[in-house]
């Protein structure tokens, strides 16, 4: 049974990091893509990160450019998102998703929650002070 579990998430300060990592069983991640999205109460589901497999190319929604990183190691069949400079309004459960072979030559699609068919169950993250 395929699985997707997220994990990493917890309460930081503004201006803190935290890594959150997305790991696969019962599947392995070669060739698909793999994309980090969030939700915030009373709000929806919206793209954060995504990174395909095999080229690694990546994209990123404005509001996390320059603060947050993807990177995948499919050889331990997990996903990390390293996430700095974190704000308030960074605060949301985080999902990670799998799409197989969606490529990036439109990139805003990887974005997109509607792409993706598995998906985890979300790990909490806070920032407040």
């Amino acid at each position: 049974q395929w699985q997707l579990v997220e994990s990493g998430g917890g309460l930081v300060q503004p201006g803190g990091s935290l890594r959150l990592s997305c790991v696969a069983s019962g599947f392995t991640l070669d060739y698909y893509t793999i994309g980090w999205f969030r939700q915030a109460p009373g709000k929806e589901r919206e793209g954060v990160s995504c990174i395909s497999d095999p080229v690694g190319s990546t994209n990123d929604a404005d509001s996390v450019k320059g603060r947050f990183t993807i990177s995948r190691d499919n050889a331990k069949n997990t996903v990390y998102l390293q996430m700095n400079s974190l704000k308030p309004e960074d605060t949301a459960v985080y999902y990670c998703a799998a799409a197989f072979k969606l490529n990036l030559r439109t990139p805003a699609r990887c974005l997109s929650p509607s792409a993706y068919g598995r998906w985890g169950q979300g790990t909490q993250v806070t920032v407040s002070s």
